[in-house]
């Protein structure tokens, strides 16, 4: 059967070329989508993410972790005294505006945490330049390699600069941690109030890592329960609701799946008619195959093995063009990846484009009489 098919598909090269770059077209517009959407929502959700704790605790408002109200300080004093609590520690996050000694300008979003939980923020994974600890001199915060163009190209190690008017200079630098939207710079808590003219009772959130055995849940409804004002969340359970906020408040849903149909549908019918086209080429090729004895149900395996070897080699090569611009976007800082459950759900859907666009062709050769090789 696989060696019938591939002479079949051989037969006529140009229409099989036309499939499989249906096909080819399909795997990349379809992956190159999913990843980019992977990687914005990577976004909205790299605070709550990335810093080490087990339960946020925010404004009662809050459901976005960039979006983060205000709290006193004295909420810190209360969560320190609760049951399960092994630690808690202030957060303050505030955007700002910085300026450059050659005239350029940009913005950040200064997050601020005791010195002593600087490791919590800042993943030693992605810190390129410089230690946690070389954020205490006077002045230093960090930079994020990735948001190099949008500072002005100034972000290096020992560069000045002002915050809000007040001089900073960058002392560490990191690779891939940013957010949505915003260029991420830490620094100490009270050197981001001091940037950001905050008051000493200000905070954004108070973060808390819980005792051994202590059940996240257990506490986090006891927290809710007993304070008032304040709403507490497992950093799991904040990260979904950041991504479910901003994609019910924006059209980045709505336009990724709506370009992932387009190329859904254009892939089907591409495939499609180009399969239904090559079949009316070989009538008399399937009449023959009717006549020495092969019937519809043989016919129509041939037909969906064709479309399975289409797929196959499709997919391969469209994989092959998406890791290439995979790794060309990466060194812009547009970095994902996918799971191999996610590699199998693309090939199962362009699977199904590929037997869908089969359909046309099968329809027409069913019909297709014995006798039509003679004429």
């Amino acid at each position: 059967m696989l060696k019938t098919a591939w002479k079949f598909i051989r037969f006529d090269k140009a229409k099989s070329i036309g499939v499989i770059v249906g096909i080819l077209i399909s795997t990349f517009l379809i992956g190159q989508q999913l990843g980019v959407f992977m990687f914005l929502t990577n976004l909205m959700q790299a605070l709550a993410v990335t810093v080490k704790a087990d339960i946020w605790v925010v404004d009662s408002k809050t459901e976005d972790v960039n979006q983060l109200g205000k709290l006193d300080i004295r909420t810190l004093r209360v969560l320190q005294g609760m049951p399960g609590v092994k630690q808690a520690f202030p957060l303050l996050v505030s955007g700002a505006a910085c300026n450059f000694n050659n005239g350029s300008s940009g913005a950040i979003t200064i997050i601020g945490v005791d010195i002593s939980q600087l490791n919590a923020v800042l993943d030693t994974s992605k810190i390129m330049a410089g230690r946690p600890l070389d954020l205490q001199a006077d002045g230093a915060v960090s930079g994020e390699l990735f948001d190099k163009k949008n500072l002005g190209d100034n972000l290096n190690i020992g560069t000045d600069f002002e915050i809000n008017g007040k001089r900073a200079f960058f002392a560490l630098q990191t690779k891939g941690f940013r957010g949505f939207g915003s260029s991420f710079s830490v620094t100490t808590i009270e050197r981001a109030r001091f940037y950001a003219n905050q008051p000493t009772n200000s905070i954004s959130a108070v973060l808390i890592k819980l005792a051994p055995g202590a059940n996240t849940d257990e506490v986090v409804a006891t927290i809710n329960k007993n304070l008032f004002g304040v709403r507490a969340w497992s950093s799991a359970n904040l990260a979904k609701s950041t991504v479910k906020k901003i994609l019910g408040t924006s059209g980045i849903a709505l336009s990724t799946g709506t370009l992932i149909i387009f190329a859904l549908i254009a892939g089907f019918f591409i495939i499609g008619l180009t399969m239904y086209s090559s079949a009316l080429d070989r009538l008399k090729d399937y009449g023959t195959l009717k006549a020495i004895g092969a019937g519809n149900g043989y016919i129509r395996r041939l037909i969906l093995t064709q479309a399975l070897l289409f797929a196959g080699v499709g997919f391969a090569i469209g994989m092959l063009l998406l890791q290439g611009f995979k790794f060309g976007v990466a060194k812009s800082g547009l970095i994902f990846s996918f799971s191999p459950l996610i590699i199998g759900a693309m090939f199962a859907t362009i699977l199904l484009i590929s037997l869908g666009g089969a359909s046309f062709a099968l329809r027409r050769i069913s019909s297709v009489e014995p006798a039509a090789v003679f004429r």
